[in-house]
């Protein structure tokens, strides 16, 4: 029997909700160990404004993923919407490797396509604006060089604004497009996609081309832990309650 992949996404943790914090790190100091690889699909911290902002939480969060792969466990990290700025920087003091937006990966000789999952909800053509303005290089280097009472500032009327806006959308617009999620895995050129985001845990079976496809969505930790484990070709959804 091999050693699992675990895959976990939208844990947002915050100074604000230590049940969701102590629930990760019991994740990485009694389940993840097991895992030969475990991948972070995004978000995992509510806002990231910079490597340089170093707080109690981002540090023990850094210490507890580098205690986690020097039992031999790889982490691998997907910028998600609330962290992309997540930096080289702050990967290495976690021990772990940044990914690009999308990466195949290989599960038990099965092809796998991960990302966060943002970049399919093309409905939602206002975030998908700020989006686009927000990865260019130009607009982070504006961001990161203002000072650290500045970004926190912005960064909380953003969760404000991101929160009423939210509200105010409907479902349909907050959820992924069946067109670009067929596209990706096209483009690919594989059947199963893996994403985070949408707060939506589900596996999607679906035909592309009259060839069987799956999509699986990785749930969020707002009230309970969330992964998926994959071992032996078997993909389950497991989850564990706050503490």
């Amino acid at each position: 029997m091999s050693n699992p992949i675990y895959f976990i996404a939208d844990l947002h943790l915050s100074e604000e909700r230590a049940d969701i914090s102590a629930c990760f790190f019991d994740f990485l100091k009694n389940t993840a160990p097991s895992a030969k690889q475990l991948y972070i699909l995004g978000d995992l911290f509510e806002y990231w404004i910079g490597d340089d902002d170093v707080t109690p939480l981002s540090e023990a969060v850094a210490e507890a993923l580098r205690a986690l792969t020097s039992k031999g466990t790889d982490v691998y990290f997907i910028q998600g919407n609330r962290d992309f700025l997540v930096g080289k920087r702050y990967a290495e003091r976690c021990g772990m490797t940044l990914l690009p937006d999308t990466q195949l990966i290989d599960i038990d000789g099965q092809r796998a396509l991960i990302m966060h999952g943002d970049t399919l909800c093309t409905r939602d053509v206002d975030y998908q604006k700020f989006r686009a303005k927000s990865r260019t290089w130009w607009w982070q280097v504006f961001m990161t060089n203002l000072p650290l009472r500045l970004r926190r500032h912005i960064a909380q009327r953003y969760r404000a604004k991101s929160a009423m806006s939210t509200a105010q959308k409907p479902q349909e617009i907050m959820d992924v497009t069946q067109a670009e999620v067929e596209k990706e895995l096209r483009a690919a050129n594989c059947d199963l996609l893996i994403h985070g985001h949408t707060h939506r845990p589900a596996i999607h079976q679906f035909n592309i081309d009259g060839m069987p496809a799956k999509r699986i969505v990785l749930g969020d930790w707002y009230e309970q832990g969330a992964w998926l484990k994959a071992e032996n070709g078997k993909l389950e959804l497991l989850n564990q309650p706050f503490n």
